[in-house]
């Protein structure tokens, strides 16, 4: 809704004009050895929102250490948004014991108003080799609530 000169505007309206930050980074590191997505323990954020149609931009890195290689195999960094995985990836290639830091991001309309949850989860893309999703992986999540 637009704010029309004459029109009296709420506190509530001023408060939504400022876009909100949020940052979370990950408290546990996490190995994979399999195609399951699990969540990055820590790289997850619960924010609320007053009104229906927020938006929110993501973005997201991944510390990823590979520790075994497997040449065709790669380490896959999703973000999930509300329980909905969102179309990015990050993608590692496990073809040497290295460690990289890899991103992803996403964008989008939050429907309700309400409580959301933004998450990061780890898998790879075959079950071989290994490779750890490490502490330094995070997230900055931007929302913009315009009145």
């Amino acid at each position: 809704m637009p704010i029309l000169a004459g029109r009296k505007v709420t506190a509530d309206e001023l408060a939504r004009l400022r876009p909100q930050m949020y940052f979370a980074r990950a408290t546990t590191a996490r190995t994979k050895t399999d195609t399951v997505y699990e969540d990055i323990l820590g790289a997850s954020y619960t924010f609320t929102t007053t009104a229906a149609g927020a938006e929110y931009g993501v973005f997201a890195t991944f510390d990823c250490a590979v520790g075994t290689t497997a040449a065709s195999n790669r380490m896959l960094g999703r973000i999930v948004t509300d329980g909905v995985a969102e179309e990015d990836l990050a993608i590692h290639q496990m073809n040497a014991l290295d460690r990289d830091t890899v991103a992803a991001l996403a964008k989008g309309t939050l429907a309700a108003a309400g409580s959301h949850t933004i998450k990061l989860q780890g898998a790879l893309s075959a079950a071989s080799g290994s490779g750890t999703f490490q502490v330094f992986t995070s997230l900055l999540i931007i929302v913009s609530e315009q009145p």
